[in-house]
């Protein structure tokens, strides 16, 4: 079982960033950024740690944040950087990515942690992504460094990541999330079964894997030995996968924080991501979007 985290609040730190799409609309998003939303609806009090730069586009994210009941005290203002953007393109139905560089959220100041941050945190999340630069890098290890337990969300985006460089970042983690692709970039092995292990032995994971693959559901292998799979939940409305994986994984986090077995995590998760893939982008600012998903879990 995942057990329980603790009272306090769970930190969620990374990029936060506006997804353009082709149509000229853009989203409010990043990996990170929506966890912390996904969780703030459902009912958790997390604080987001990140930056955005001294422009419109901040002041949007600012917003935001307000308007969703969102703690703005661990958003920083990143005087030399815009706040992020992403191009996604849709290719079969499948996200595409075009990053930039020297983005806002590449830019947090550990300096400026201490007086928001509450110690010890029971929880702290982080991707791989916003942590391609050396201030946010540096930023993160200072809060691992006070992290009761951590979640590492594996976000491969090219050309941002080197497969020893990311095994570097969740060496020692508690939970780490990824999907197929990234499980077989990242660990050899005769099949999958085979790769879920060594990774968990060569980087030090101290609870479990989780492994996603979307349409065919996910599993969660614990260090222990065990191994839970589960279908995802047939879609008959879908729009897009863009946010799936983070509508996951921050599900299977309050599952964490909840103390719920890692049977009803899995298919609270699964049932969640489904969901957000009825929707344009990763998140809705309609509280009935998740107080359904929230009933259904009752």
């Amino acid at each position: 079982m995942p057990g329980n985290a603790g009272k306090g609040r769970p930190v969620i730190f990374g990029e936060v960033l506006f997804d353009r799409f082709p149509d000229g609309g853009d989203i409010l998003g990043g990996a990170p950024f929506n966890v912390a939303w996904n969780l703030r609806m459902l009912g958790a009090d997390p604080l987001f740690v990140g930056a955005v730069g001294n422009d419109d586009l901040g002041q949007r994210v600012r917003a935001a944040m307000i308007g969703a009941g969102l703690d703005t005290s661990g958003l920083q203002v990143a005087l030399e950087a815009p706040t992020g953007t992403v191009q996604v393109i849709l290719e079969a139905g499948e996200p595409r990515y075009d990053i930039l560089a020297d983005q806002a959220y590449d830019r947090v100041d550990a300096g400026a942690l201490a007086e928001v941050i509450p110690d010890p945190i029971p929880l702290l999340y982080h991707g791989t992504l916003a942590l391609r630069a050396e201030p946010s890098r540096r930023a993160c290890s200072w809060l691992t460094g006070r992290a009761h337990r951590r979640f590492v969300d594996v976000n491969l985006r090219q050309p941002w990541y080197s497969p020893e460089g990311v095994l570097d970042l969740i060496r020692g983690a508690d939970f780490v999330k990824l999907n197929l692709d990234e499980l077989r970039e990242l660990a050899p092995g005769a099949d999958d079964a085979e790769r879920v292990a060594g990774l968990i032995e060569r980087a030090g994971i101290g609870e479990a894997v989780i492994l996603t693959a979307g349409a065919d559901g996910a599993g969660i292998h614990t260090r222990a030995g065990a191994r839970f799979e589960q279908a995802a939940p047939r879609l008959v409305d879908l729009q897009d996968p863009v946010g799936a994986g983070d509508a996951f994984a921050s599900v299977v986090m309050l599952g964490v924080l909840e103390g719920w077995s890692w049977p009803v995590t899995l298919e609270r998760a699964l049932g969640f991501a489904a969901a957000v893939c009825t929707l344009q982008g990763a998140t809705s600012s309609d509280p009935a979007f998740y107080a359904a998903a929230r009933g259904l879990w009752s």
